[in-house]
């Protein structure tokens, strides 16, 4: 009879735990976990310490709350310009209401990702090849206003679309890259004619700006010259007069007369002493005894000048 109570006891000691264990649930942080009652959606319980009714109620769906990453697959999308390009995305999305997201769709993944490529293959059929490459940002703007409105109903918020890979086919791709070296090529021959044009430029420039110097050089030197000219004949003048002025002044003063008789009568015998010289013929005064009378025929030109 004690074995049987014994029994008992143990049978509704397990019943208890499990009934708390199915009563209490933790759910952690960020995440969501969608309680159904009898087969019908009851509530969404939360972070933190939650309470069920055991065998009524039962966790049907869990959730991460967390930005996901979701590798949209390569696909080969046609460009306005009937060129194939395979392209290669990441697409980033975000449950925020869990019981959309398990009631809206069967597969809210499987229905973003092919939401993604149909929307990826319309945008990129509006586009030229060349223009792929240029407006990425356009085209993950595009594709993630057109999943996010289409989404809401999931209870998905898509952040954001990046595309990882865009592949043309290799006929394309090497076309590409020529067309990349010729534009280096002129863009290199370019680059060379305006530095031969600077070059120029600046040689004509520098001789042009030497040969003003020069002429400003040699201008400045003949004024330089004209004003020591000048300067130099009017500095004689000056000596002549200030020495005519003294030599009038030494005529006036007391003996100054005689003087001038004697330096006219040696000046007159030094000029036939040089006739003389250069010449073969000799030349002498017809009255060689009235040097008295040279020399007043001379102070006569003297007082004359005067």
């Amino acid at each position: 009879m004690e074995i049987t109570i014994g029994g008992v006891s143990l049978i509704f000691l397990i019943l208890a735990v499990v009934f708390v264990f199915k009563t209490i649930n933790v759910v952690p942080q960020q995440h969501a976990w969608v309680v159904e009652r009898l087969g019908k959606y009851h509530s969404t319980l939360g972070p933190g310490l939650n309470i069920v009714v055991p065998f009524i109620d039962r966790i049907a769906y869990k959730h991460s709350l967390k930005e996901i990453p979701l590798d949209v697959p390569p696909q080969v999308c046609i460009t306005r310009d009937n060129t194939q390009l395979q392209v290669d995305g990441i697409l980033y999305f975000q449950i925020t209401d869990a019981m959309r997201a398990s009631y809206g769709s069967s597969n809210y993944i499987a229905a973003i990702t092919q939401l993604a490529q149909t929307t990826l293959r319309s945008v990129i059929g509006k586009m030229e090849l060349d223009k792929t490459f240029e407006e990425r940002d356009h085209i993950n703007t595009t594709i993630v206003n057109a999943i996010d409105e289409s989404a809401a109903n999931w209870g998905v918020k898509v952040l954001r679309y990046e595309i990882k890979d865009l592949t043309p086919p290799k006929e394309i791709l090497h076309a590409m890259q020529a067309q990349i070296t010729a534009e280096r090529e002129k863009r290199a021959l370019i680059a060379a004619s305006e530095g031969r044009k600077q070059e120029q430029i600046n040689i004509a420039t520098g001789e042009r700006e030497a040969a003003i110097a020069r002429s400003e050089g040699e201008q400045q030197a003949s004024i330089n010259l004209a004003q020591g000219q000048a300067t130099a004949i009017v500095a004689l003048a000056q000596a002549n007069a200030e020495a005519l002025r003294q030599v009038g002044a030494a005529i006036r003063e007391p003996g100054g007369a005689d003087a001038v008789n004697l330096k006219v009568a040696e000046q007159y015998v030094e000029a036939f002493g040089q006739l003389a010289k250069a010449n073969n013929s000799i030349i002498v005064p017809a009255n060689m005894g009235d040097m008295s009378g040279l020399i007043a025929t001379a102070m006569q030109v003297v007082k004359t000048q005067k």
